[in-house]
């Protein structure tokens, strides 16, 4: 009885990480969707083909709580929150790092 408990325990476990895991994802790909808009509008600085290496830089570096206040953006529209939010991942050592990595390949491609 016990090893039954045990493995119902685990099945359960790796359950809920599944579903956490492709609800992390579906907020990800929601949030990348209000990333262009936001750039064109709040960062007219970054050049066009560098938005999907930022996009990507940002998503994979913010916190849950940012995606999901960037997924909720891309319902209702990128405002300045939006940019307060990409700001905040962008300060990031990590992103930077990531972007200083990812923007040569992307400008490469011109």
């Amino acid at each position: 009885m016990r090893a039954f408990l045990l493995i119902l325990f685990a099945l359960t476990l790796t359950a809920c990480v599944e579903v956490q895991q492709a609800t992390d994802t579906a907020g990800r790909n929601a949030a990348k969707t209000v990333m262009p808009e936001a750039l064109a509008v709040y960062f007219p600085q970054v050049p066009k083909q560098l938005f999907q290496p930022f996009t990507d830089c940002v998503i994979d570096n913010a916190d849950a709580s940012e995606v999901q206040s960037l997924a909720a953006d891309a319902v209702t529209g990128a405002d300045e929150n939006t940019a307060d939010t990409i700001r905040t991942v962008l300060s990031r050592p990590e992103t930077q790092s990531c972007l200083r990595a990812a923007a040569p390949a992307a400008l490469a491609t011109l």
